[in-house]
Order: C-alpha cells, then structure tokens, then sequence
C-alpha cells in the first residue's frame, strides 16, 4: 500500500496519513506501530504524556523498514516548556524513542512558557537533535502570538477536526501561513452517528469503501493530514487504504455540510483535572 505524501517548503515530504497512539498502553503500542509500518505507515505520532514514546520506539526498531523512512513526532507538554527543562524534555524524548533525531517535534498546548519551549525547540533543530517543529490545539491568535517570534515557522498545527467539526476558520488562516491542519480524532472519536450519516454511508456504499474510508478520504480532499488511532491492524491498514478513489466536488459539499462545531473532546477541562497529575508525572517510569 503507498500512501500519497504532502510536500514541504524545505524539500521534505510528510505522509497524508499517519498513526495517532493517544489512549494505546505500552504493551499494544509496540506490535500496533511494527504493524502499521509493516502495513504502509511512515508517519507514527506519540508524545511524552501518551506513556508510550519507548513502545513506540520499539516498534519503529522492529518493524523491518529503515529509520529513515518513518517519520516520528512527538510532542512535549507545557510543565516542560521553560526553556531548560524544555531542553532536557526533548533529550529525553529522544531516549525514550532510542533515535538521534526526532523527525517532528510538537508543543502540545498553547499554554505556559511556549516562548521558551519553542527557543529550545529551534536550537534542537540547528543542534541536529529535531528536523520539523508544529504546534497542537493553537487556534488563530495563538499561532499570531507565536509567528512574531519564531525563526523556524511550525509546519502543522494538530487539532480535533472531523465532519462535524471542520475548523474552517482555523484551516484558512493556517493555508494562508502555509502550515498543514493535521487532524486528531479525525473519524470522530468514532462516532456511530457519523458513521450512520446519510451522507456518508451514500458514499461508502456507491464507493465499496468503509465509513472510516470515506471520512478519512475527505480529509486528504480538503488538504488535511488526518492521524486516527486504532490498536487493530485491520482497521490501521484499511484506514490507510483511501487513495485509489477521488470524491467530486458535489460529493465534498453533501460531507462539508455536516459541519455543527461539535468538538468530542472537552480539551480545556481535561488539561484542568490532569494539570497536577502531569506535573508529577514520571515519564522515565514507562514501559
């Protein structure tokens, strides 16, 4: 299976698809990442607080294909991002994944010292240590914020997006800086009325391809780079299956209309309940 690549303003290329690893435990983490690599995947997102980075590592190392054509990110969390602890954040990332050079390094939210996290970010990429700098869950004036500083522009900005959540606004702004909308819980968090959407299974039907397929294949038309996430080899593959078909502008419209700013995940009062949790967080004691 070859999956089609977005090209990058530095001549490199990043994946239109990837694998997300939020919620998969260490112990189905390894065989879930070798699997999709060994199904396709070049793309393979993770961060520090998923609890997984080592088994992510792992299975990049026991998937069979060469490090240098998967592409890793990671993401660091704001505890870490005055400047010195976001330097030893990063190094330690990089233990934890067993590489030299994390492909893509993430700041996972627009809150705390991002001035500084991302200063240490940028002297990782001039030290070699990081290629791609990105941001996740900044709207509009938080990337404002940050492109009056930033030396290295991020390439992508990573947010909840799917159907019924479409981030219009947000997607313009970001092709106008040229920085790619990459799509967490991009089926929904799989949602089963999404799915049931007349819309939809019109489409799954006429195209013999599963729900997941046509939703995932929507994203790639409008120029998004989604990252669902599944422990089923099965589904991770079948997911990745989307680019032997085309859907037509009328089709776009009927999936475009299904936009009801309906977000899935409450982001502000989970980053709330979990601050102090993070805080104490030892990720040295993962698996």
């Amino acid at each position: 299976m070859k999956i089609e690549t977005y090209p990058l303003k530095n001549g490199m290329v990043i994946p239109k698809i990837g694998l997300g690893t939020f919620r998969i435990t260490p112990d189905d983490c390894e065989k879930t990442v070798s699997a999709a690599i060994q199904s396709g995947y070049r793309l393979i997102d993770t961060a520090n607080v998923y609890m997984n980075e080592r088994a992510v590592g792992r299975g990049v190392k026991n998937s069979g294909v060469a490090r240098d054509e998967i592409l890793i990110a990671s993401k660091i969390w704001p505890t870490e991002y005055k400047y010195k602890k976001a330097g030893k954040a990063i190094d330690a990332t990089l233990s934890r994944l067993g590489v030299d050079t994390l492909d893509l390094l993430i700041l996972h939210q627009p809150f705390g010292r991002v001035d500084e996290a991302w200063r240490a970010a940028e002297e990782a990429v001039k030290a070699g240590k990081v290629k791609l700098l990105g941001v996740s869950n900044f709207d509009e004036d938080d990337l404002e914020k940050l492109l009056t500083y930033c030396t290295i522009k991020p390439i992508l900005d990573q947010v909840e997006c799917h159907p019924y959540c479409q981030r219009r606004t947000l997607g313009a702004y970001l092709r106008e800086h040229e920085i790619l909308l990459e799509s967490w819980y991009p089926l929904g968090s799989g949602s089963v009325g999404l799915f049931a959407e007349q819309a939809v299974s019109a489409l799954s039907e006429k195209y013999k391809k599963s729900p997941a397929q046509i939703i995932l294949r929507w994203h790639v038309e409008e120029g998004y780079l989604p990252i669902p996430g599944t422990k089923n080899p099965t589904h991770a593959a079948e997911n990745a299956d989307i680019f032997d078909f085309s859907l037509t502008d009328e089709e776009l419209s009927s999936l475009r209309a299904l936009d009801r700013n309906e977000r899935f995940f409450k982001m502000k009062k989970w980053v709330q309940r979990r601050a102090v949790f993070f805080q104490r967080m030892n990720y040295e004691k993962q698996k």
